[in-house]
């Protein structure tokens, strides 16, 4: 089959066929192929404007678009069969158009490029694939409230360098993972605002002759505006990149979040158990669960970095406008599309899964000195300068170790005496008590972004709200 860019036979400088090899290394087909639709809906809207600026018969335009749309619910309908032979997807759906309709399909071509029509398709399967992901993050927000509504006075030791640190809840540790998906539903609409301009009309690089209107199939496309530059537009992959910028972020959160996962289902912690449907087991040690979800969710995020990387040095050195490298975006950006996508469902179910275990988390509350921190507070409280009344709650937790005991077992005056900050302080040991208990350590916590049950309460329903509506803007 003659390429669309080979002289037809028997025409003068008639072109030798390409060497088997190099065709099939040129090749995009296999790939392309999963752009069909987009280019079909977008050559539906191009051959419509021909039409309408007298750039071809109206009756031409018709036959165009009604086989357009015919190849659309073929498509839909599994009903199409790509020719191999053809060079692109983008070709093919021209000599299936002169395959059906003879002549007039040799005019769906007028005022456009390969160059902007594989922009064109490829920005509208990106716009949509933003949106997926926003989707995606909103179910993930929803499995994670719904863990964290009934465990906002859960106890458990929140740690700084693997080390337990203070006492927090668990519902406060699910809503640090739900903060930083915000975050990335927040990249997702960013990069889908950037990415939605319209780079059909474009051409080559210099756009067309022909009276073409570009800003008639931006908006037919859902796009707000056409592109601010023709050369720029079937050169630009900006939105690959930040596509696969904002889902590396992702995926790295949900990474951080899985370590967690990972770490608390172990023996050493104990304080989560997952369904049996979300984790495996041994194939030589029976006794034994593994959280292999996590785990794997870890490993996808180093694909998508990798992807992300490759998106970046791809374009690094290329000259304006179209150069053939730029063949290579699509099949990295489908790879981080699914990968994406079936990391984000697998987070939900996995999510779904966990089963907290509230008695280990309470016991890892005790031994460790937790309430350090609000025994200097406590002494701020009573006039000790912070500086003075951490070192002096450092004396304190080392007399308890020498001693094996908790600070509530200390009496007021060995209190007094371990340091100098100290001296003439007066000390009520149930009040003292009372106030490092792990859940009044929570409850004073009622800063913006607190621990405390009533900070975290209002936060979730902060998240619900948000989700419904963001939710709700996707089914408008």
């Amino acid at each position: 089959m003659a390429k669309l860019w080979q002289t037809v036979a028997g025409g003068a400088g008639e072109a030798s066929p390409l060497d088997p090899d190099i065709e099939s290394f040129l090749s995009s087909l296999s790939i392309d192929k999963r752009l069909l639709d987009e280019d079909l809906e977008c050559s539906c809207v191009h051959a419509q404007m021909l039409g309408e600026q007298g750039i071809i018969r109206a009756e031409d335009a018709r036959k165009l678009v009604s086989e357009l749309i015919r190849l659309r619910s073929e498509l839909k309908a599994g009903l199409i069969q790509v020719d191999p032979k053809s060079e692109d997807v983008h070709s093919f759906i021209e000599e299936e158009l002169v395959r059906r309709l003879g002549e007039v399909g040799k005019e769906i071509h007028a005022g456009r490029s390969r160059n902007d029509q594989v922009a064109v398709a490829f920005r509208l399967h990106a716009k949509r694939a933003f949106f997926a992901a926003q989707a995606g993050i909103l179910d993930c927000l929803e499995a994670l409230l719904d863990l964290a509504e009934p465990n906002t006075r859960m106890l458990m030791p929140g740690y700084t360098h693997l080390q337990r640190a203070q006492p927090v809840t668990f519902a406060h540790e699910l809503l640090a993972w739900c903060a930083a998906l915000e975050r990335d539903y927040g990249r997702f609409i960013d990069g889908e605002l950037r990415a939605n301009e319209c780079p059909l009309g474009s051409g080559a690089l210099a756009g067309s002759g022909l009276p073409i209107d570009r800003e008639a199939t931006a908006i037919e496309l859902g796009f707000d505006r056409p592109t601010r530059n023709t050369m720029d537009a079937v050169a630009d992959r900006d939105f690959c990149v930040e596509y696969a910028s904002a889902a590396a972020m992702l995926l790295v959160h949900l990474s951080r979040a899985c370590e967690d996962i990972a770490l608390w289902t172990s023996s050493e912690y104990g304080f989560i158990k997952l369904d049996d449907r979300a984790s495996t087991g041994s194939s030589i040690m029976p006794q034994k669960r593994n959280p292999d979800p996590a785990e794997l969710l870890r490993g996808k995020s180093a694909r998508v970095i990798g992807d992300l990387s490759s998106l970046l040095v791809l374009q690094k050195g290329l000259p304006y406008a179209y150069n053939r490298d730029l063949q290579e975006d699509k099949s990295i950006f489908f790879d981080i599309e699914d990968t994406l996508s079936a990391s984000l469902k697998a987070f939900v179910a996995l999510v779904r899964a966990i089963r907290p275990q509230p008695g280990r988390m309470q016991s890892a509350l005790q031994g460790s000195f937790i309430e350090a921190t609000d025994l200097a507070e406590y002494l701020v409280s009573r006039g000790v300068p912070f500086r003075s009344a951490y070192q002096a709650a450092k004396s304190i937790i080392s007399l308890c170790a020498q001693r094996g005991c908790a600070i509530a077992d200390l009496d007021a005056e060995l209190i007094q005496g371990s340091h100098s900050a100290l001296l003439g302080l007066k000390f009520d040991m149930a009040g003292l008590a009372a106030y490092l208990k792990p859940e009044a350590c929570v409850a004073r916590r009622t800063q913006t972004g607190g621990p405390a049950p009533q900070k975290t309460q209002e936060e979730i329903a902060r998240l619900r709200d948000f989700v419904s509506q963001e939710k709700n803007k996707g089914v408008q």
